[in-house]
């Protein structure tokens, strides 16, 4: 039997340019606290606020 190549060690270049793009993001400073998202994330599943 010949040796299996592993499926991990492919490169993704859409994966990558992904990365790149959240780096990029990041280094911008567009990024939202913690705290603010946990606020978002404890709103799924509740009913939607009425608009004003």
């Amino acid at each position: 039997m010949g040796k299996q190549q592993p499926i991990f060690d492919e490169a993704d270049t859409d994966d990558e340019a992904a990365d790149a793009e959240a780096l990029a993001e990041l280094d911008a400073g567009r990024v939202i606290s913690h705290d603010d998202m946990k606020a978002w994330l404890l709103t799924w599943g509740t009913p939607a606020k009425p608009a004003s």
